[in-house]
C-alpha cells in the first residue's frame, strides 16, 4: 500500500477493502494491514483484483472518493464513483483546452521538452557506464543536437512547429540508437524505427514496449477522471487513445527504451525468440514475451526519487503520478504541468 497525493494505492496481492466508520481498513488473510481516514483521500486505485466490501464502496461513494480496480499488469477495468463527482467538469475543462490551441501549445512543449531531455539522460548514462565500448564522438554530438532542439521547443509558437521538432529530435536519437547496442555483431542491429508492422528483432522489442507503457498510461487516465481519447498533441481520431500517447511521450525514454537495451545488452532476449511472419513484421514468441513481460513488473516495482513531488515512489506509479498532475493542471490547482524529467 502506498498513499501518493491523497491517492491510496493498493498493489498488495489478497488484500481486501473494508470499512470501519470513516476509515478504509486494508486487511491481508484478515490481519489489518492498513487505516485510512478517508477525508485526507481523493481517490484509490486497487491491483491484482482487490476485494472491496460493499460497505466500503458507500462510503467512497459518499465522500466523493474514486475506487478503481486494474489488473495486476496495469490494465484498467472499472471505476466505482457516487453520483455526482467532479469528473463531469474535469472532462468538460479537458475538451475546452483540447480546442484552446495557446495552452495546448504549452502543454506539448512540456511533454516534447521532457521527452528530448529523458532522451539525452539515455544518451549520457551510456556514455557514463559503457564510454570505452561506444563511439563517444557520436553520442556527444546527438546529445548537442537534442540540446539543439529543446531550445528550439522552446521558442516555437504552435503545435505544428512543435510536431516539426519532436520528429527532428526522435530522428536524432534513433539515428544513434544501434550504437546504445553494446556488442558490435549483435543480431538485434537497427538501422531506423519502424512499426505497423515493425521490420528488425529491436523494433519488435520496442513496440511491444511501447504497447504495455501506453496501456500503463491509460489506465492512469481513466482512474484520475481524464478522457484518455482526447489529446493535446496527437489529433482525434476513432479508437485512438490520443492523450495517454501524448503523456506518454516523456516516459518512452526512461521507461521503454532503457528496458529493451537492457534486455539485449545482457542477452536476456536472443534472436531465436523473434520470427518473421508472413507479411514482413518481426514478432516475438511466447518464452520471449514472457521474458520481457518479467522484467516489465520488475523494473515497476523499483523506487525512484521524483523530480517533481520530491519523494521516492514505485516506478509503475509514475504514469499515476503523472496523469494526477496532469488532471490538477487542467483543474486550475497547478500553474503549469510538471513533466517528468529524470536526472
Amino acid at each position: 500500500m502506498r498513499k501518493l497525493l491523497n491517492v491510496l494505492y493498493v498493489t498488495t496481492p489478497e488484500a481486501y477493502l473494508a470499512r470501519d466508520g470513516q476509515n478504509i481498513i486494508v486487511r491481508v488473510e484478515h490481519e489489518e494491514r492498513a487505516r485510512v481516514p478517508i477525508h485526507i483521500l481523493e481517490s484509490v486505485v486497487c491491483f491484482n483484483y482487490v476485494g472491496a466490501s460493499p460497505g466500503l464502496m458507500n462510503l467512497c461513494a459518499e465522500s466523493g472518493v474514486t475506487l478503481s480496480f486494474l489488473t495486476e499488469r496495469g490494465k484498467f477495468l472499472a471505476r466505482v464513483s457516487g453520483p455526482t463527482t467532479g469528473n463531469v467538469l474535469l472532462r468538460r475543462q479537458q475538451y475546452r483546452i483540447a480546442d484552446d490551441t495557446t495552452i495546448c501549445t504549452s502543454i506539448v512543449s512540456s511533454f516534447i521538452a521532457a521527452k528530448i531531455a529523458n532522451c539525452m539522460t539515455v544518451l549520457r548514462r551510456v556514455l557514463r557506464d559503457h564510454g570505452d565500448s561506444v563511439h563517444t564522438t557520436r553520442l556527444n554530438q546527438a546529445v548537442s543536437e537534442l540540446t539543439d532542439c529543446i531550445r528550439m521547443v522552446v521558442r516555437s509558437s504552435n503545435l505544428d512547429q512543435l510536431r516539426g521538432v519532436e520528429g527532428r529530435a526522435a530522428q536524432v536519437y534513433f539515428a544513434h540508437f544501434n550504437e546504445l547496442i553494446l556488442e558490435p555483431d549483435s543480431e538485434f542491429r537497427f538501422e531506423s524505427r519502424n512499426r505497423r508492422p515493425p521490420k528488425d528483432k529491436l523494433n519488435a522489442l520496442l513496440s511491444f514496449l511501447y504497447t504495455l507503457l501506453r496501456n500503463d498510461v491509460q489506465s492512469a487516465l481513466e482512474t484520475v477522471g481524464l478522457d484518455p481519447y482526447v489529446g493535446f498533441m496527437h489529433r482525434d481520431r476513432p479508437g485512438r487513445p490520443s492523450l495517454a500517447l501524448d503523456l506518454m511521450e516523456e516516459l518512452r525514454p526512461y521507461l521503454a527504451d532503457r528496458i529493451a537495451l537492457s534486455l539485449v545488452n545482457r542477452k536476456q532476449v536472443t534472436a531465436k525468440g523473434f520470427t518473421k511472419s508472413e507479411n514482413g513484421g518481426v514478432v516475438m514468441d511466447d518464452d520471449t514475451r514472457k521474458t520481457v513481460l518479467a522484467a516489465w513488473q520488475k523494473r515497476k516495482q523499483k523506487t525512484i526519487h521524483h523530480p517533481y513531488l520530491e519523494e521516492k515512489i514505485e516506478v509503475g506509479l509514475i504514469p499515476y503520478a503523472q496523469a494526477l498532475l496532469l488532471a490538477r493542471y487542467v483543474r486550475g490547482d497547478l500553474d503549469g504541468f510538471p513533466p517528468f524529467i529524470w536526472r
